[in-house]
């Protein structure tokens, strides 16, 4: 699942998301921002025919660190996974990263319904979806697409974990600045993650579909996103 890497100048972690299930190549696309993105990679983006970019980042986080587009003239829609503001939920906002993955699957309902339904248009794609460096919140978006296009919980996983490579975490946590100028510690993703955060999908729904169906997303959509994501 390596060759999913795709060199991109300025943007890290970037791999095309399909050849599992039966999500193909070549429509949709995860990474890192854009806000290092250099004239030679914006140049292998317009290659790849980008139409679309989704960018699950905070409106904070936009101000500090913009997309960079060099004249590349593809639709951003702003779908924040997490919430703006911490009082906009009711519950501790997570701690550490293994509290994430069970707190995104209550927050990103809304951010969720909106990609489906941008991804029921033909003419959105191929379409990108993108966090800060393409791990945890763009990791969950991913794993509910690829769910939905029949991927098994295990090729998830594995592709789920392709973003330690992507960032050089497999060899443990890499220091960082955050976008308040904090340095932190990124760290690695586990099969532990992922299989939590559907977990919390499957236990408080029942099923993905269902789960998003609770979001206001229909069958018809769900169909249409099918249609246009299949081999």
């Amino acid at each position: 699942m390596t060759d999913a890497f795709i060199d991109i100048p300025g943007v890290r972690n970037f791999r095309d998301a399909g050849g599992i299930g039966a999500l193909r190549r070549g429509v949709l696309y995860r990474s890192g921002s854009f806000h290092t993105l250099t004239e030679e990679g914006a140049q292998k983006l317009k290659d790849l025919g980008l139409r679309t970019v989704i960018d699950l980042r905070s409106p904070f986080e936009l101000e500090v660190w913009p997309d960079q587009r060099h004249g590349l003239d593809h639709e951003t829609l702003s779908l924040p996974t997490l919430p703006a503001n911490r009082e906009d939920v009711d519950r501790p906002w997570p701690e550490g990263q293994a509290d994430l993955y069970t707190f995104m699957p209550e927050t990103a309902g809304p951010s969720l319904a909106a990609l489906i339904r941008r991804l029921t248009d033909p003419a959105a794609l191929p379409v990108l979806v993108h966090c800060a460096v393409g791990k945890d919140r763009t990791g969950l978006t991913i794993a509910v697409l690829q769910s939905l296009l029949g991927a098994s919980d295990a090729d998830i996983t594995a592709d789920f974990l392709l973003s330690n490579l992507g960032l050089g975490l497999d060899q443990g946590p890499v220091p960082y600045v955050d976008e308040t100028g904090s340095e932190r510690l990124s760290r690695p993703v586990s099969a532990a993650h992922i299989a939590s955060s559907i977990g919390w999908i499957r236990t408080h729904h029942g099923t993905v579909p269902a789960y998003l169906h609770a979001h206001g997303v229909t069958e018809a959509e769900l169909d249409a996103l099918r249609a246009n994501l299949s081999v």
